[in-house]
């Protein structure tokens, strides 16, 4: 019996040198912390936002925001660089309670006092909402902030702005979000060079994004409706590109452009039923309005006023609701629909374009004549047109 045991008792103190180390020396191998790392910062287990962002170090950190509504009175602070501020989607609500025109989140440096000039770097906003009140002031205010990345954020019912962004000159980003019932901008960009906003929603602010005085403004794929002014206002603006938008119900004109805007291409948006206008070129040169559905406006579909030219206007479709074997889908008192209107602009291509069913012409001038305009290869149907009035122009190769 004892003979039985021995070998028994063998293997087992072998497979005991086999098992890991005592649970003392694991617990000091977890505490070890990894060299670089910066603070995560719980906000739950603070008193207030404010007091969680202000433990952040003054090289950065993250700083989780837990699920519930927070009711701020006076705005949250941010003065770091390397910055990231998460919530817990729209489960995390700050809710901005002031009525005196202070914005929800600023987001600055501390030294922007001494010198207007002054930026930091790389701040991340994602996945909260973010409100306030008709008397309260912009939802996000960033000041000089370069490399800005907003994501997955919520901002609306604020007396200003959805999301200002102000002088934040490098790279900033606005995607997968959602500007809503503001009584300013959705998105106010002013001064920023190298701009993405896509995948984004707008709608019932007063208008939907205003890029003044910027650079390179890339805008795809974002959803505008119901504005209760315009849809897009660009200004002092170049080199940009606005693409694959749909623009629905303003009240005033889905994309105006305007002061020396230069070097700009509108391209492949549906402009549909906005009651002021589609797009208006009212101080635009050398920009591209191309593949554009502009459908049921009211209002001049496309305007190229006198302060714009040098412009190419090609691959468009202007029509009403029209479905197909004489029907068409709006009811009678919404069958507006709006060409093209050249109010004394020179230097324009029009090709390739399709003109259907427009009230009152596809083509309108102004008493301020237009000239030296290509009008070549296009189609119109069930249409009347001015563009035969055209002087020192080319019209040629139209289906009408």
């Amino acid at each position: 019996m004892k003979r039985a045991l021995l070998p028994t008792l063998l293997i087992s103190a072998c497979l005991l040198n086999l098992l890991p180390a005592s649970s003392d020396n694991s617990a000091s191998t977890t505490t070890t912390k990894l060299p670089g790392a910066r603070a995560v910062i719980d906000a739950a287990q603070y008193r207030t936002l404010q007091a969680a962002l202000d433990a952040l170090p003054a090289d950065g950190g993250m700083v989780r925001l837990p699920p519930g509504t927070f009711e701020i009175s006076e705005p949250l602070m941010i003065h770091q660089e390397d910055v990231r501020i998460e919530g817990a989607g729209t489960a995390t609500h700050i809710k901005n309670v002031n009525t005196d025109g202070k914005s929800a989140l600023t987001l600055v440096s501390k030294k922007r006092k001494e010198d207007p000039k002054a930026r930091i770097w790389r701040i991340m906003l994602s996945n909260f909402r973010i409100t306030g009140n008709e008397k309260s002031g912009h939802g996000i205010e960033a000041i000089g902030i370069n490399e800005i990345l907003i994501q997955g954020v919520t901002s609306s019912y604020h007396g200003g702005d959805g999301i200002r962004l102000d002088g934040c000159y490098e790279d900033p980003r606005v995607c997968d979000s959602l500007m809503t019932y503001n009584k300013q901008t959705g998105l106010n960009l002013l001064g920023c060079h190298d701009i993405v906003v896509a995948a984004n929603q707008f709608e019932e602010n007063m208008d939907g994004l205003r890029c003044i005085d910027g650079y390179n403004l890339c805008m795809t794929g974002n959803c505008l409706d119901d504005h209760l002014g315009n849809g897009i206002v660009i200004e002092n603006t170049y080199g940009s590109v606005v693409s694959g938008n749909m623009i629905e119900e303003c009240k005033g004109t889905a994309i105006i452009l305007d002061r020396d805007c230069y070097g700009d291409t509108l391209s492949a948006n549906v402009i549909a039923h906005n009651d002021s206008g589609g797009i208006d070129l009212r101080d635009a040169h050398g920009c591209a309005v191309s593949a554009n559905t502009f459908t049921i406006i009211k209002t001049n579909g496309l305007r190229i006023g006198p302060g714009s030219g040098r412009i190419t206007v090609t691959g468009n479709n202007f029509s009403d609701s029209y479905i197909g074997e004489g029907g068409v889908k709006r009811r009678k008192h919404d069958l507006a629909a709006a060409g093209l209107y050249l109010d004394g602009t020179t230097d324009v291509t029009v090709a390739g374009n399709l003109f259907s069913s427009l009230t009152p012409k596809a083509v309108n001038l102004s008493d301020q004549p237009s000239k030296r305009v290509i009008f070549a290869g296009n189609t119109l149907t069930d249409v009347e047109s001015d563009h035969g009035k055209l002087e020192e122009s080319v019209l040629t190769g139209n289906l009408e």
